[in-house]
């Protein structure tokens, strides 16, 4: 393994930190804000990567550069309020957090691609991987956020009956990440999304400049 090599797998590893750990907190503590304290007493709110880890979910986003991480744990009956609109608020949280990280990182990137530092490539991965969770985690089918909106927005008979079967439609997320279907679904909007953050960045680079 040469040191480019070594630097890739770095830059990968700190990405993915970037990436997940803001990702699983957010999901902990708005549910916590919300009144539930179940995945704070889990440990979910700690920058422990190892509380938020996914091994499937973080072979897949090494190999197919699309994964996932460690489900949340939520306690909905805890909720100040509507329990759907908690759920709703919970689980779009982390994908809130990913695009806002997309955005932020987007600034020095923009500014190391315009100086030519080498450093543009791990703050490239670092979109890459906020951009990726923030949209793939929006995919409606469980355990991904996107399923528990959906299944929030569905009448509390049917809602049921979605949780109840949720364990079958881990297997059709599976099936489609490793055989390249996901991809050819998402890669699309990732592209779109990584081009207007980018136009974001290279916008606030231009006028403080």
């Amino acid at each position: 393994m040469n040191s480019l090599e070594i630097r890739g797998y770095i830059y990968t590893a700190i990405a993915l930190l970037v990436a997940i750990i803001p990702h699983e907190i957010a999901h902990g503590y708005a549910a916590y804000l919300l009144g539930d304290d179940t995945a704070k007493t889990d440990g979910r709110l700690s920058l422990n990567p190892l509380h938020h880890i996914d091994p499937v979910g973080l072979l897949s986003m090494i190999v197919f550069r699309i994964g996932w991480a460690k489900a949340v744990p939520i306690n909905p009956s805890k909720f100040k309020g509507n329990r759907k609109v908690g759920t709703i608020i919970v689980s779009l949280a982390g994908v809130f957090v990913n695009f806002l990280q997309a955005f932020i990182f987007s600034i020095p990137f923009m500014y190391a691609y315009l100086k030519s530092y080498e450093v543009v490539y791990l703050f490239n991965e670092i979109l890459w991987y906020n951009i990726m969770l923030g949209v793939f985690n929006l995919v409606p089918l469980p355990p991904l956020d996107g399923s528990k909106v959906i299944a929030s927005l569905l009448p509390s008979k049917v809602e049921y009956i979605f949780y109840k079967y949720e364990k079958y439609f881990y297997f059709v997320l599976v099936l489609l990440v490793f055989s390249g279907g996901i991809n050819k679904i998402i890669a699309p909007i990732i592209l779109k999304i990584r081009e207007i953050v980018l136009s974001f960045g290279a916008f606030v680079i231009w006028n403080i400049g």
